[in-house]
């Protein structure tokens, strides 16, 4: 008998500036009934869930800076998220603006956690791979100040026993980096949850920007092909404060196949039963990491972090 979780994308809609933390959490209560009326177990949002795409903006007061992130998870106004899943009994992985402080100094990261169906964390992640600029660019129409609002992830690429399987976190520029998927696969995840914000319109070269959901798909895809996983990944999508976020939210098979996708750019629920053993048969097969790979020949990938340059 196959081992199968139900799965769901919510993907979300454009969010205002001036939407409120309990409007946004409205919405994401209705998309759990949705999916849990479905059948799913576990439910996937996006990055950045809470509030719109900030890192669109240059801003240097630290109040209006502040009033984006969250200093405890739950908080007053996401608590009814966790109480309404809870008595769904249905999991869900949430990106948000993370603001700690530790030593006195105040830390931000690009997060997400994961919450089993009892309501208890199973796991965090702080995103690695942050795309865009640190400062403004005079010649850039949107701007992308993520390395500029955020620093690194410093948790590394874990794996969570969880759902009946072994589930890894990304989050949105991670999905583009093949060694996003490959260090949680040799951890033995089955299946990796990714939420996005993507604009198509943030690097001022239009046959690059044509290109966004190409490479969404792409990326995606190669990423659960390559390392046998189930990925689910969600959007935050639509005409969002006059940037195109792209939207797409799929599940895809560890065969690379598109088992589910998104038809709008509004609040949507994609729903696929996700066997995974269907991950366990291509690990023994194409990709059967022990049999077949290499390392000794891999050692410049994390020797060197640009080309060399000689």
């Amino acid at each position: 008998m196959s081992r199968t979780l139900v799965a769901a994308a919510a993907q979300m809609g454009p969010i205002a500036l001036s939407d409120t933390r309990r409007e946004v959490v409205a919405r994401l209560i209705a998309l759990l009934h949705e999916a849990a009326s479905r059948g799913a177990e576990l439910v996937v949002f996006p990055e950045l869930t809470l509030t719109t795409f900030f890192p669109r903006w240059y801003m240097t007061d630290p109040d209006e800076i502040d009033a984006f992130y969250e200093t405890e998870m739950p908080g007053r106004e996401t608590l009814p998220l966790f109480e309404a899943a809870k008595k769904l009994r249905i999991g869900f992985y949430l990106g948000y603006a993370e603001l700690v402080v530790e030593n006195g100094v105040k830390r931000r990261f690009n997060t997400s956690i994961l919450v089993d169906r009892d309501g208890e964390f199973v796991g965090k992640y702080r995103k690695i791979h942050l795309p865009g600029w640190d400062a403004p660019q005079p010649d850039l129409k949107s701007q992308h100040l993520e390395k500029y609002y955020f620093e690194p992830g410093d948790l590394g690429f874990n794996v969570f026993e969880a759902f009946g399987t072994r589930v890894g976190m990304a989050i949105c520029n991670d999905r583009r980096w093949p060694e996003t998927y490959r260090v949680m696969a040799l951890r033995g995840s089955e299946m990796i949850l990714v939420g996005y914000n993507t604009p198509d319109d943030h690097t001022g070269n239009f046959d690059f920007d044509s290109l966004t959901q190409f490479h969404n798909q792409l990326s995606i895809q190669a990423g659960a092909y390559q390392n046998s996983n189930w990925v689910i990944a969600t959007a935050k999508a639509g005409h969002e404060e006059g940037s195109n976020l792209i939207g797409q939210s799929m599940i895809v098979a560890p065969s690379g196949q598109i088992v589910a996708m998104a038809t709008s750019t509004d609040d949507e629920v994609v729903v696929a039963k996700c066997d995974l053993d269907m991950a366990a048969l291509y690990r023994k097969t194409i990709f059967d990491f022990a049999r077949h790979r290499e390392p000794e020949h891999y050692r410049l990938i994390v020797e060197n972090r640009g080309p060399l340059t000689s």
